[in-house]
C-alpha cells in the first residue's frame, strides 16, 4: 500500500526536476511512511521519434516482502518502469506463471508481476489481476504511459493533461506542487456534489483534472490520450442457480477471498463493528488462522451510535483478541484534518468514525480486513426495501388517494436519526417518480429543487445542461431487465462503493499508514454475486437471505436479526450545539467563498430550520460546511 505521483513529458521546457519530483512525493508521504523512491528519464532526441521525459515518485508502505519489492521497478532490460499502489492477492500464481515463460523476478513482492505480465500482454494484462491497485507504467519502447485502477475503484488514480505534459498521482494534492494545474473549480462538480455528497469519476472539483474509472487504463502517448475499459462486467445478465448450490459456491468464493487477503508478513487484524458483514468476515478470517485474530471496533458516549457489545458478542463467539476503542468524536477538532487528506469535497460524515477506528487500529496492525460491500452485493440496505416498497404501493395505490399524506408530509422531523417520521417523508417524497429517479430521491443530500433555491442567480448560466441524475442513470441502464432491487444494488456497485465507500476507506485508513482489505470486493465475487436471482437475496422486504443461508451458524444468532445501525456520528446535534458557532462563523459569513455559488438567504433558512428543530438539513449543512472549508483550505492556495 503506497502513493505514487509522476508526469511524462514532450518539451524540455515542461521537464519536472528533482526538487519538484519531492515535492510531489512528499505531498502524500502519508500513505507511505516506510520509504521513498524515485526514476527520472529526460527527453531524448531519436531519429525513430522522440522519448518524452519521465519522472516517477513512491512512497511504500512496506506489507510483503519488508527488505525487498522497492519502487520504481524496472523490468530486466530497463525499457519498462512501474509505479504501484495497492495490493495484489493472485501475484503467487502470476509470478510461478511468468517464471516458467522465462522471466526473472528480482524481489519477493506482489507488483513486480504487473510489470513482467505487462511485457507480455501490454494493457490486457490487468484483467488478469486480482486485487485493488493503482499503476502507472512507463513504457519506453512503445513511448507511452499507461494508467490502470482497479475494478471497484479501490484504490484512488488521478490524472490531468497540462501544458502538454500528464502529470498523475493518488492524490491531487500532489497536483498542487505544480503551478497551474488546480486552476479552476467545474461548476458541474458542485452540482454533482450537492447531490451525491461527492464529484463522481471521472470528474473531479477542478476543470482539467480526471480521476480513473474504476476497471479502466489510460494511455497517454505522443500528446495524445486514449481510454479503455478492461472490465467486461455484465450486469444485465441473471444465470439460474439453485439456493443450495448457490450458498456452497457462496461459502467456496469467500474463504478464498480471505484466505488471499490474510496474505501480509506485517501484523493483520479486521474490523468489527458487530454487524453482519464484518462478522462474517472475521468469522473466515479465524476459521484460516491458528492464533486469534485481532479485531477492532470503535463506540461514542451516544449509545444511539455505539454498536460494540454487539462486535463484543462476536468476538466472544469466535474467541478473538478484541479491542474496544471509545471515543468522542469532536465535530471542531476533525473537520480541517478531513479536508486537508480528502483534498476535493467529501461529504459522507461517516468518515469520521473511519477516521477514528483507522487511526486507532493502526496502533496495533498494518492491514485490517473489512465488511465492506456486503450491503450492496446482497440487498442489506433498507433503502432497497423502500424501493421495493413504494413500488408495490404505487402500482396499487396512486399517491394522492393516500389519507392524510399531506398531513404527514407537513410533520416537522425529529432529531432521533431512524424516526418513523423522517423516514416516512423520504419515502413518501419518492413514491411517485420512476423506479431510477425514487432511488436517487434516496441517495441525494440536495434534491433538485433545493438545489435551485440555493444557487445563486449568476452562478445558475454556468452550470451545464447536463442533469447530475446522468450518472446514476448510466449504472441503472446497465442492469435493464433486472428487479428493481437488484438495479438499485448494482448501481450502487458502480457509483457509490467506489465514489463515496472506498474513496471513504482508502484516505481515512492511509491518512494513518493502514491498508484496508475488503474481501466481499474480491471480482469473482461481485461477478457472481451480481448474476444471481434476487429472490436467494431479498424476500419479503428482507435482504442478505443468501448469507444466512451459507454462514448462518458461523456468528450469533442476534446479530442477523439485530437492526441495521450504519456508521455515524451525531451531527443533527452537533449544528445545534458544539459546531453552532462555527456554522455561523463560516457559512453565514458575508465573505464565505461558497457564496461565488450559492444565496446567502437560502443558507440562512436551511441554518435557521434546522436549528428550530423545523426540519433536520443535518447532511445538508454538513456538506455545506466541508465545501466552506475545502475552498478556503484548497481553492485559495492553488487557484488563486
Amino acid at each position: 500500500m503506497c502513493g505514487i505521483t509522476g508526469a511524462v513529458w514532450n518539451r524540455p521546457e515542461l521537464a519536472i526536476d528533482a526538487p519538484r519530483l519531492r515535492a510531489m512525493t512528499d505531498a502524500i508521504r502519508h500513505r507511505g511512511p516506510d520509504e521513498e523512491g524515485f526514476h527520472s528519464d529526460t527527453l531524448r532526441r531519436d531519429p525513430a521519434g522522440d522519448v518524452p521525459g519521465v519522472a516517477l515518485g513512491f512512497r511504500r508502505l512496506s506489507i510483503i516482502d519488508l527488505e525487498g519489492a522497492h519502487q520504481p521497478l524496472a523490468n530486466e532490460d530497463q525499457t519498462k518502469w512501474m509505479v504501484f499502489n495497492g495490493e495484489i492477492y493472485n501475484f503467487a500464481t502470476l509470478r510461478r506463471r511468468l517464471e516458467g515463460a522465462g522471466h526473472r523476478f528480482r524481489t519477493d513482492g506482489d507488483g513486480e508481476s504487473i510489470l513482467h505480465l505487462y511485457e507480455d500482454l501490454g494493457t490486457e494484462c490487468f484483467a488478469h489481476l486480482n486485487g485493488m491497485f493503482a499503476v502507472a507504467i512507463w513504457d519506453a519502447t512503445r513511448r507511452q504511459l499507461v494508467l490502470a485502477r482497479d475494478r471497484l475503484g479501490q484504490k484512488p488514480l488521478y490524472y490531468a493533461v497540462h501544458e502538454g505534459r500528464l502529470l498523475f498521482g493518488s492524490e491531487l494534492k500532489c497536483f498542487a506542487q505544480i503551478p497551474g494545474v488546480l486552476q479552476s473549480i467545474d461548476p458541474a462538480a458542485i452540482d454533482e456534489f450537492l447531490t451525491y455528497q461527492y464529484v463522481p469519476y471521472p470528474n473531479t472539483i477542478w476543470k482539467g483534472v480526471h480521476k480513473v474509472s474504476p476497471g479502466q487504463f489510460v494511455v497517454y502517448r505522443d500528446g495524445q490520450l486514449r481510454t479503455e475499459d478492461y472490465w467486461d462486467f455484465r450486469p444485465d445478465r441473471e444465470l439460474p442457480i439453485g439456493r443450495a448450490e448457490a450458498a456452497e459456491r457462496l461459502r467456496e468464493l469467500l474463504s478464498d477471498s480471505v484466505r488471499l487477503r490474510l496474505q501480509a508478513d506485517v501484523p493483520l487484524g479486521a474490523f468489527l463493528s458487530g454487524g453482519i458483514d464484518s462478522s462474517l468476515m472475521v468469522a473466515l478470517a479465524q476459521q484460516q488462522r491458528s492464533d486469534p485474530i485481532q479485531t477492532f471496533s470503535i463506540g461514542f458516549p451516544n449509545k444511539e451510535f455505539d454498536e460494540t457489545h454487539h462486535a463484543q458478542a462476536v468476538a466472544d463467539a469466535l474467541k478473538t483478541r478484541h479491542t474496544r476503542f471509545e471515543v468522542t468524536p469532536d465535530g471542531v477538532d476533525i473537520i480541517d484534518k478531513l479536508v486537508w487528506h480528502y483534498d476535493e469535497p467529501f461529504g459522507d460524515s461517516s468518515a469520521i468514525p473511519t477516521w477514528y477506528l483507522s487511526e486507532l487500529t493502526r496502533r496495533e496492525v498494518t492491514v485490517a480486513l473489512s465488511g465492506d460491500g456486503g450491503d450492496e452485493l446482497f440487498a442489506g440496505y433498507e433503502r432497497y426495501q423502500a424501493l421495493w416498497l413504494s413500488r408495490k404501493i404505487h402500482q396499487c395505490l396512486p399517491l394522492h388517494r393516500i389519507p392524510g399524506i399531506s398531513l404527514i408530509q407537513r410533520l416537522p422531523d425529529s432529531r432521533r436519526r431512524r424516526s418513523v417520521i423522517r423516514r416516512g417523508k423520504r419515502f413518501l417524497e419518492a413514491i411517485n417518480q420512476e423506479d431510477a429517479r425514487r432511488y436517487l430521491n434516496w441517495l441525494q443530500i440536495f434534491p433538485e429543487s433545493l438545489r435551485a433555491e440555493l444557487y445563486a442567480d449568476d452562478f445558475v448560466p454556468e452550470l451545464p445542461d447536463e442533469d447530475p441524475f446522468e450518472f446514476l442513470h448510466a449504472a441503472w441502464q446497465r442492469s435493464a431487465g433486472r428487479d428493481v432491487v437488484t438495479r438499485a444494488s448494482l448501481a450502487d456497485l458502480l457509483t457509490y462503493i467506489p465514489c463515496d465507500l472506498m474513496t471513504k476507506v482508502d484516505v481515512a485508513s492511509m491518512a494513518h499508514g493502514l491498508e484496508v482489505r475488503q474481501p466481499m470486493l474480491d471480482y469473482r465475487v461481485v461477478e457472481w454475486a451480481a448474476s444471481l436471482p434476487v429472490k436467494l437475496k431479498f424476500r419479503g422486504r428482507r435482504g442478505k437471505l443468501l448469507l444466512r443461508d451459507a454462514f448462518g451458524s458461523e456468528i450469533p444468532k442476534q446479530i442477523w436479526t439485530r437492526p441495521k445501525m450504519g456508521f455515524g456520528v451525531p451531527i443533527s446535534d452537533w449544528f445545534r450545539n458544539e459546531l453552532k458557532p462555527m456554522v455561523h462563523d463560516l457559512l453565514l459569513d458575508p465573505e464565505a467563498r461558497c457564496l461565488q455559488f450559492f444565496r446567502g438567504d437560502a443558507i440562512g433558512e436551511l441554518v435557521r430550520q434546522h436549528e428550530t428543530n423545523q426540519q433536520n438539513h443535518a447532511y445538508r449543512l454538513w456538506n455545506l460546511l466541508f465545501l466552506e472549508k475545502w475552498l478556503r483550505r484548497w481553492a485559495s492556495e492553488t487557484s488563486g
